[in-house]
């Protein structure tokens, strides 16, 4: 089973939910580490695993990062990883996939299931070779303890329960 490591420069996941009912408030993570385990012929043995500083985010506001990262919303302080671990590959399609697994958010775990994209392997002319995938999913943010809100005067909320992720990977081949 060929192994492959997050390169991560070249890798982010991203957040996004509506903010008041009107706008789309999105944030990156940068500072992850993952290992894939990847053969599109065995996919039985194919696995990813991820783990994310769950601080390292930014939405460029810094007065809503502090909050996000307080106990209202991740509590940092207390948990400073989010994981995902797969539990299942099955292709959809030619290089389209869905990987199912348990993320782990403010300790608590869910099954999520992800929508992925794979492109490549390609040799690089940095004499080594590399493997795309970009994957989405939506999760329901109070399902992990993620619950903090206020109701809107005409109906809603101030902040989204869903909240959709988007994944871009680079990887190298480790083996």
């Amino acid at each position: 089973m060929t192994r492959w490591e997050f390169e991560p420069g070249h890798t982010s996941i991203t957040f996004a939910a509506r903010h008041m009912m009107i706008t789309i408030v999105r944030g990156q993570y940068k500072n992850l580490k993952g290992t894939l385990y990847f053969d599109p012929s065995d996919l039985a043995h194919s696995s990813v695993e991820v783990t994310i500083e769950a601080a390292s985010f930014s939405t460029e506001e810094s007065d809503r990062d502090a909050h996000l990262r307080s106990a209202d919303f991740l509590d940092v302080e207390h948990f400073p990883a989010i994981h995902f671990q797969s539990t299942h590959v099955e292709a959809t399609g030619y290089s389209t996939y869905q990987i199912a697994g348990d993320l782990t958010v403010r300790g608590t775990t869910r099954p999520v299931t992800l929508e992925a994209h794979c492109d490549g392997p390609v040799d690089t002319p940095f004499n080594n070779t590399r493997i795309g995938f970009f994957a989405t999913t939506r999760i329901h943010r109070e399902d992990f303890g993620v619950s903090w809100n206020n109701p809107m005067p005409g109906g809603g909320w101030v902040v989204a329960k869903e909240v959709e992720l988007t994944i871009d990977v680079e990887a190298i081949r480790a083996d």
